[in-house]
């Protein structure tokens, strides 16, 4: 039974930071993608950063590449999400999922086949 469980959201400041982490059961972190997605108030769900299995690739949506940065923890099986600069665009609920079949990444949450709660996420001005 596969089981994801997001945590590390909060409130913070705008610039400020957080690292949220998706601890996995049933699976090693190591074998499969594993996305980050997030559903700001009023929105849909969008796609932030993917890392891959096997050479640990990784995969964010373009306007948040350099402020975002995706990384596993295979001795602990949890993949994290550091974000940095944070504006209140980014307040959302983020949830991560698990890719079970192809081990390449994708931001579509339609080829994810697991998925976490979600951790709040607020970026107050």
């Amino acid at each position: 039974d596969v089981q994801l469980q997001a945590s590390g959201g909060g409130l913070v400041q705008v610039g400020g930071s957080l690292r949220l982490s998706c601890s996995a059961s049933g699976i090693p972190v190591d074998g499969y993608a594993i996305g980050w997605f997030r559903r700001a108030p009023g929105k849909g769900r969008e796609g932030v950063s993917c890392i891959e299995s096997d050479d640990g690739s990784t995969l964010y949506k373009d306007t948040l590449k350099g402020r975002f940065t995706i990384s596993k923890d295979n001795s602990k099986n949890t993949v994290h999400l550091q974000m940095n600069s944070l504006k209140p665009e980014d307040t959302a609920v983020y949830f991560c999922a698990v890719k079970i079949i192809g081990l390449s990444c994708s931001l579509y949450d339609f080829e994810f086949d697991a998925w976490g709660q979600g951790t709040q996420v607020t970026v107050s001005s």
